[in-house]
């Protein structure tokens, strides 16, 4: 499905195996419940975010987490798969998933200059179709994409507007990997020194990465 350098998206199946993919999704209902335990026994406070967050403005609570270390090394290790299906050479910039619940909406949005190119990755649960606009437009009904586990959509997004109508299964998990191409150096790991830091280790910048 798709043409990327046409349609601004293509589908890749089977990007990592069903295997990978349930092992990151059970890693993130862990990480989950950790999370949610060292909040309830007090033993770290609220903001802090290593160990995830409810407090993502795009999705308000439901658990998500900016460059865990897995993912953040599933990006860097399918960074050269990405660059033979794309023949482009790029640069790792930073990982975000998410567990998704019932009743929540992604809303229509293009993304920040570090999601230059994008990749959501279905790691397991309940169906849940992500829609996307090629053209650019804004407004338009879109193309529906549904993914099995391990499959991957890639897409322009900086370019095309993309969004999930309301979930109205249990749980859903997904993973973002972003990219850019090799001659945005100055969007490398997104700013960090290197992969798997919080975002509290971003460099200031001048743009708004």
């Amino acid at each position: 499905m798709g043409n990327f350098e046409k349609d601004n998206y293509i589908v890749i199946k089977k990007f990592i195996s069903e295997e990978l993919a349930f092992f990151l999704f059970s890693y993130l209902f862990m990480k989950r419940n950790v999370y949610g335990t060292l909040i309830k026994e007090k033993i770290i406070p609220p903001f802090v975010n290593y160990f995830g967050t409810y407090s993502d403005d795009q999705v308000p609570n439901t658990y998500s987490h900016y460059s865990d270390i897995a993912m953040d090394n599933l990006l860097f290790l399918t960074k050269e798969k990405v660059e033979k299906i794309m023949n482009v050479k790029l640069i790792e910039t930073y990982s975000y998933c998410r567990i998704y619940k019932k009743g929540d909406v992604l809303r229509r949005h293009k993304d920040r200059p570090s999601c230059q190119l994008s990749a959501t990755v279905n790691l397991g649960g309940d169906s849940w179709p992500i829609y996307l606009e090629p053209s650019g437009e804004i407004g338009k009904k879109g193309v529906q994409v549904d993914l099995k586990p391990g499959d991957a959509l890639f897409y322009k997004g900086c370019k095309v507007e993309h969004w999930r109508e309301p979930f109205e299964g249990e749980h859903c998990g997904q993973v973002f990997l972003h990219y850019n191409s090799d001659n945005n150096i100055e969007n490398l790991y997104d700013n960090r020194p290197h992969l798997g830091l919080p975002a509290e280790c971003k460099r200031p910048t001048n743009n708004r990465n």
